[in-house]
C-alpha cells in the first residue's frame, strides 16, 4: 500500500516540525537556504542513482566479458565469485572486480569464547599482558552487538600449543558463515611518471 503525499496548502511551507507556515513570515535567507540545499540534495540524489546505474553496468560488462573470455576454451565460470584485474591494451587503463565476503558466527562461537575464557583463567600467573588483552578485545560487542571478525580471526594466528586454545580456535573456524558476498568496482589510470596506477575516484568527497 502506497503512502499519499500530504499536500501543503498554497502559500505555506511545511518546516522541520511539521507546522505549516504562512511563506509570508519566512525570512528570505531562509528561503534561500532551502533552495540552495534541496537544489543540491536532489541533484546529488541523481548523481548517485546514475553512479549506481553505471556501476551495475560496469559488472554487467565485466562478468560478459569474463563469460567470453572463458568461452575461448570452453569453458562456463559457476557463479560470480573470483577477484580479476582487466587492463587495457595500452596499459593506460586498469579495472578491478572484487568481490568480499561478509562473514557472521553462529552459536558455536559462544563455545569458543568459554574455552579461551578457561584459558585466560588458567594462565593468569606468568602469561602474557598482551595475549590476554588481545582475547578480551575480540570478543568484545559493538552496539549493534556484533562482534569485530577482524579481530576474531587475528586470535587464529597465534601459535598457542595449549589444547583447549587449539579446541577453542577450531570452533571459531567451524563457526564462521560467509553471510553475503558484495561485488566491487575499481578503476585506475596510469600514472606515466610515478610508474603507478592511480585510483579515478567516483567518491564525491575524494574530489
Amino acid at each position: 500500500m502506497s503512502e499519499q503525499k500530504e499536500t501543503v496548502p498554497a502559500g505555506y511551507w511545511k518546516d522541520a516540525n511539521g507546522s505549516l507556515v504562512p511563506v509570508g513570515k519566512i525570512k528570505e535567507i531562509d528561503k534561500l537556504r532551502h533552495q540552495c540545499v534541496t537544489g543540491l540534495a536532489e541533484a546529488a540524489k541523481k548523481a548517485s542513482a546514475d553512479l549506481l546505474s553505471f556501476k551495475l553496468c560496469a559488472m554487467q560488462e565485466v562478468q560478459a566479458f569474463i563469460d567470453t573470455s572463458l568461452a575461448t576454451y570452453d569453458v562456463r565460470q559457476g557463479g560470480k565469485k573470483g577477484n580479476v584485474s582487466l587492463v587495457s591494451f595500452d596499459g593506460r587503463y586498469k579495472i578491478t572486480r572484487t568481490m568480499q565476503d561478509t562473514i557472521v558466527f553462529d552459536e558455536r562461537l559462544q563455545a569458543a569464547k568459554a574455552l579461551v575464557d578457561e584459558c585466560v583463567k588458567a594462565w593468569s600467573k606468568g602469561s602474557n599482558d598482551n595475549i590476554k588483552v588481545l582475547v578480551n578485545n575480540a570478543f568484545q560487542v559493538d552496539k549493534a552487538g556484533a562482534v569485530n571478525v577482524g579481530r576474531i580471526l587475528n586470535l587464529r594466528t597465534l601459535e598457542i600449543a595449549d589444547e583447549k586454545w587449539q579446541r577453542a580456535m577450531k570452533a571459531i573456524g567451524d563457526s564462521m558463515k560467509v553471510h553475503s558476498t558484495k561485488p566491487y568496482i575499481r578503476f585506475y589510470e596510469l600514472d606515466e611518471q610515478a610508474g603507478d596506477y592511480v585510483p579515478i575516484s567516483l567518491d564525491v568527497a575524494a574530489l
